[in-house]
């Protein structure tokens, strides 16, 4: 091992290789470079960041590729670069480090540690000055008071994993409908009521909580809920967040407006959301929600998909060294591209005046006017006016792709392609176009293929045809709650035995035995600092949350009320929580919102219910858990109640059935 050498050459994240060239000895994350930093007595500097991170690069460029500083680093440091969507379970210790020490996050996150990994200084971005400062300081504290700083280090280390650990609730879980709706009042004072969203920025799309939200109003017909769910779906997809050219969703707005993106596009932000627009399509029966899906999906498999069925990663906000470059344009581009009789129409759809401008005489692409108001005002047929913006669209996708591209992370990580399943699912349910359906089967034989080893073992990273790194906690349980759409929009039982197979593998592996949550990473794997557990919704629903309604729902279907007895234990965990936070326990509150009782399992069975499933599915029901049999079949919700005779449908409630329906109609009529 050679710690006097950058190391990254050989690391398969694009992330690290992108530090490869750098003077600082980086290295990559291992329990021998942890060794081999308290065998030399030094501290460790550990740099998390990931490959579409604006701020890291502009970190970069301004630092980690200065000679002056690379020598500072390599002189009293060994210097450790993390991806933190490859070690996911590495960021969510040291981010709880940083936000314990500064009340806050973000990335790059940066920190000086202790030789065995023990945090004793962070930050985020940090100006070279400033940085260089840090560090000698630091270094001189380790050699003259060295003992203070260990001891800072242990109190930190324990406050980390103090802060890991929930308050215990034995009592068995019980909720009010009035206690989801106390929740909501809270919830409602932070709505942004002039532009979608909540009062905030930077802004982000929060797909888990409008998902909540949109469950939330209609099961409780809150038509207050309801109405600022489509009106933040409908600002989004007309927003500068959105790429209204070529499709997909930034990561977020800097401002209030959805105007200004951080251009970076994430594959888990598109998925879910994709997944959420689906189901306000099947509620709202809005055109521009399947607009939005078609161009969205496009996007994905035209830029996001490898030749083996992956789902990469993220693309960059930066190209050519400038954030937005690819998306942006000047008045006087567009005006050469879009023919001279349309540009009035053209640049009142796209907002290119005052709302669209951004800086330095470009424009963002954004809408401000529905299609419906512009092309009354225009005095043109709406069908019309779509086939012009399919046509300006393309000219400009057309003149977009001779631009230089922003970097793209070609990795695939087995959570996020689980989360496009759920997503092909969902759009197969709100369109029943068939394609969605094949895009979930591939993707699931992907992770079956790629990602799967013997045991139910799951790898969470793969890279230009090779899987690594063990299984975490998000990849069960993203992958088990993606098994389940397939099987419920598929029938194929397999999907549904290898959910099961995951979940007894999670139970095994991963289960906190006091309180039957579950840890981020296997108990028998690597040692960290501290052991994570996460369990507050985000960005992403936590992977405690997604287990919970696995639990739940396998449990329904299997008959294993010990699995259904732990979805309501660990969601009484987390009551006090998601009551008073709503915003940061949304996935938790969905299945609090399940304990209604007009929550039905809704069983098809018979050789022709296909048809059936495809003619309820047509409208968003959150309180419908719906799935069929075509064949006689031993699973526990099926069996003994298959006959030859003509399709049934069983309403069903933890397991008991009421007398079957035999009309798709009558069955409307009581349920719909």
């Amino acid at each position: 091992m050679f710690l006097d050498q950058n190391a990254l050459q050989s690391a398969k994240s694009p992330y690290l290789k992108q530090h490869a060239s750098n003077p600082v000895h980086w290295q990559e994350w291992s329990a021998e470079i942890i060794e081999k930093a308290i065998e030399t007595d030094r501290l460790i500097i550990l740099s998390i960041g990931y490959s579409a991170c604006h701020w890291c690069h502009v970190m970069e460029r301004e630092v980690f590729e200065l000679e002056d500083a690379a020598a500072v680093m390599n002189q009293d440091f060994i210097s450790i670069k993390v991806d933190r969507e490859e070690r996911p379970d590495i960021d969510e210790i040291y981010m709880r480090a940083l936000q314990l020490m500064k009340g806050q996050g973000g990335w790059p996150l940066n920190l000086v540690c202790l030789p065995d990994g023990k945090p004793i200084w962070g930050g985020t971005y940090v100006p070279k000055d400033q940085w260089l400062k840090v560090l000698s300081q630091l270094a001189e504290m380790y050699r003259e008071d060295r003992q203070q700083v260990i001891n800072y280090g242990e109190q930190l280390t324990e406050g980390i994993q103090q802060s890991m650990l929930l308050s215990l609730e034995r009592r068995p879980f019980e909720i009010a409908p009035e206690d989801l709706d106390s929740q909501f009042k809270i919830w409602q004072r932070s709505f942004d009521l002039e532009e979608g969203g909540t009062k905030r920025a930077p802004k982000f799309p929060m797909p888990v909580n409008w998902s909540y939200l949109l469950d939330y109003g209609i099961s409780r017909q809150n038509e207050t809920a309801l109405k600022q769910v489509e009106f933040s779906l409908d600002k989004m997809a007309m927003g500068g967040i959105y790429d209204q050219i070529g499709g997909g969703f930034a990561r977020y707005s800097v401002d209030a407006l959805w105007k200004v993106p951080h251009f970076e596009k994430m594959l888990y932000d598109n998925a879910q959301l994709i997944s959420l627009y689906s189901k306000a399509y099947r509620y709202f029966k809005k055109e521009l929600y399947l607009e939005l899906l078609e161009q969205s999906w496009e996007f994905l498999l035209r830029e996001m998909r490898d030749e083996s069925g992956a789902w990469y990663s993220a693309l960059d906000a930066d190209s050519e060294g400038e954030e937005g470059k690819y998306y942006i344009w000047t008045a006087e581009e567009l005006q050469n591209l879009i023919p001279t009789a349309d540009w009035a129409l053209f640049a009142a759809y796209y907002s290119i005046n005052e709302n669209g401008y951004w800086e330095n005489g470009q424009y963002i692409l954004l809408r401000r006017e529905s299609a419906e108001a512009l092309a009354k005002r225009f005095v043109i047929e709406i069908a019309d006016l779509k086939v012009k913006v399919k046509t300006w669209q393309n000219i400009l996708l057309k003149e977009r792709e001779q631009r230089i591209k922003p970097g793209l992370d070609n990795k695939a990580l087995c959570s996020w392609n689980a989360l496009m399943i759920t997503a092909a699912c969902e759009s197969y349910r709100a369109t029943g176009q068939k394609s969605f359906l094949k895009i979930a089967e591939e993707t699931a034989q992907w992770i079956l293929d790629h990602q799967s080893r013997e045991a139910h073992q799951l790898l969470h990273a793969w890279q230009e045809g090779e899987a690594h790194i063990e299984g975490l906690l998000e990849d069960y349980a993203f992958s088990i709650e993606a098994f389940i759409h397939l099987w419920q929009i598929s029938a194929k039982e397999e999907y549904l035995h290898q959910a099961k197979a995951w979940t007894e593998k999670v139970s095994e592996d991963f289960e906190d035995r006091n309180s039957g949550l579950f840890y981020t990473r296997p108990k028998s794997g690597e040692k960290l600092i501290s052991p994570g557990m996460e369990t507050q919704d985000n960005v992403m629903p936590s992977a405690n949350s997604t287990m919970a309604h696995n639990l739940f729902k396998l449990g329904l279907i299997f008959g294993k009320s010990l699995w259904s007895e732990q979805a309501q234990q660990n969601l009484g965990h987390l009551k006090s929580q998601f009551l008073e936070y709503g915003e940061s326990y949304a996935n938790w509150s969905r299945l609090a919102l399940y304990q209604d009782p007009a929550f039905y399992e809704i069983a098809l069975l018979g050789a022709d219910t296909e048809t059936w499933q495809r003619e309820l599915e047509k409208d968003y029901h959150p309180l419908h858990f719906l799935f069929r049999s075509e064949i006689p079949s031993e699973i526990p919700v099926f069996k003994a109640r298959w006959t030859q005779e003509s399709n049934r449908i069983f309403p069903c409630q933890k397991g008991a059935c009421q007398i079957p329906y035999r009309e798709l109609k009558s069955f409307k009529e009581d349920f719909q």
